[in-house]
This record gives structure tokens, sequence and C-alpha cells, in this order.
């Protein structure tokens, strides 16, 4: 892959799996150095296995532990990549899980987990790296733009999902803010953009691939006939992160194999 960012640092939250593993291989591979973040303790042997494909492909970079849901981890995060690296130029606000109900069975707890992470996660995050971005400004040998942020979103920013209300509302909630700052800060050179996917191979969503029968299903919804891989995501985070797409930003890039089309209407509906 050409190097389209090499040297520059990304940080990629909830890395250690799923799209944030292929994110993480796609930017290293770019050239970039990539802190590859995990939550918990618990998480560090597969964030290490992600860094070790890394290292081994040629890249570069280290394992972070730092719960994004928490103010005082993502601010030393951001802090100690600052002091081992100079700065952060890219930040892929990735980190996201589910916890699925009905919803009038949705406990508190399992509405403010999900909101916890895949939302106030993001929006701690790109606070961090937008205080960085605007510390240090354009270095224009490193990238047209003071920096880059691509917030993972979903296809569900825009499909509702029944059973997955606080899912389905934390990536709306990741569209608004997305848009919002990316307004806020693009006089700044500081360009902001999601990603949304749609089905993705990944541990996440196991019981939607995880049979013929269940891939068989998945598939009436998605008009291109294939389950997206990681590497379609790393692929898409690799361009927006890169000069070749300086002139976006405030946009929602659906990498969904057309799942966004009403595939129900293919046939006159």
């Amino acid at each position: 892959m050409e190097k389209k960012l090499q040297g520059q640092v990304a940080v990629v939250t909830g890395a250690s799996s799923g799209i944030g593993a292929g994110v993480s291989r796609s930017l290293a591979a770019a050239g970039a150095i990539v802190i590859v973040n995990h939550p918990v303790a618990a998480t560090r042997d597969a964030a290490e296995a992600v860094l070790a494909e890394i290292t081994a492909a040629g890249g570069q970079g280290i394992t972070c532990q730092c719960d994004v849901s928490k103010e005082n981890e993502v601010v030393q995060m951001f802090a100690d990549t600052v002091r081992q690296f100079g700065t952060v130029d890219i930040l892929i606000n990735n980190a996201g899980l589910q916890r699925d109900a009905p919803f009038t069975d949705m406990t508190l707890e399992q509405w403010n987990t999900v909101l916890g992470v895949n939302l106030t996660g993001q929006f701690l995050c790109a606070r961090e790296a937008i205080r960085e971005f605007l510390r240090r400004g354009i270095v224009p040998e490193r990238s047209k733009a003071a920096g880059k942020i691509i917030c993972m979103s979903s296809v569900h920013e825009v499909i509702p999902w029944g059973g997955h209300a606080n899912y389905a509302a934390s990536k709306g909630g990741i569209m608004l803010m997305m848009k919002s700052i990316a307004q806020e800060y693009a006089g700044k050179k500081i360009r902001i953009n999601s990603i949304c996917p749609g089905a993705i191979q990944t541990p996440i969503n196991k019981q939607a691939w995880d049979t013929p029968e269940a891939l068989e299903s998945l598939l009436t919804l998605i008009p291109y006939q294939r389950i997206g891989q990681p590497e379609d995501i790393g692929n898409a985070a690799v361009w927006l992160a890169s000069d070749e797409s300086d002139y976006v930003t405030g946009i929602s890039l659906f990498v969904d194999g057309g799942m966004t089309l009403y595939p129900g209407f293919s046939t006159n509906g």
C-alpha cells in the first residue's frame, strides 16, 4: 500500500478486534504510527496480537488501555501519546458496543452503557484530539489539515433498528455531533467525517453470519450480495485520513454494499 500517512500518529479506539483492528492494520500499512486502544486488562492480549500483526508487516505502534467512557482515562491516553510521539494527527473514533433488549425491557444500565461508550466516548476523544490539533496547527510536511477525525457510525444512524434503540440512538447522535464539530472547526483546517459500516464480518454480529442460513438471510438486506470485511472499512479510513480527501469534511460515508438503498424495493416493493 502507498504510504499516504507516513509518520502520522493515529489513535484508534476499540482496536483490539473487529473493525478497529482492521482499521489499525490499514493505517499502519499506509505508514501511520498506530495507538491500538483497548478498554480493560482483559483485552490486552487481543490488542497485543493486533500490534504484533502490524509490526510483523513492518508497521509501528503501541497498545494503550483506556475506557473511552471515562474522562480521566481519555485525557491520560492523549497526554501519554503526545508525550511519546510529539502529537496526534488522526483519531479513529471507533470504540462501540451493544446491549440489546426490547425497548420495554431495556434497563437504564443498558441504555447508559451504550450511550456512554458509543457517544460520550466519541465526544471525549474528539475533544482531546481537537485540543491537540489546535495546539499544534498545520504542519505542511505532515498533512494539509491540522488534524483528521473519523467517527465510526453505522447504517443505523439512518435505519431504525427495533430491539436496539440504545445503539441506534447512539449512532444518530454521532451523526449530528460529527456534523456540528466539522462545521465548527473546518475554518481551523480540522476535517471530521464519519464512516457508516453496514454488515461487517466481526465478532459483534457473529450470529448474523455464522451459519449458511443466517448469512443467506443477511444477504437479502445487501444488494451487493456479500458481507463486508474490516479491510473495506480500513481502506475508506485511509482515504479519509489522507490528503486525497482534503476537501471532504462533515460527511457520512456509507460503506454498506447498498444496505441503505432500501433493497426491499428493488423489485418494485
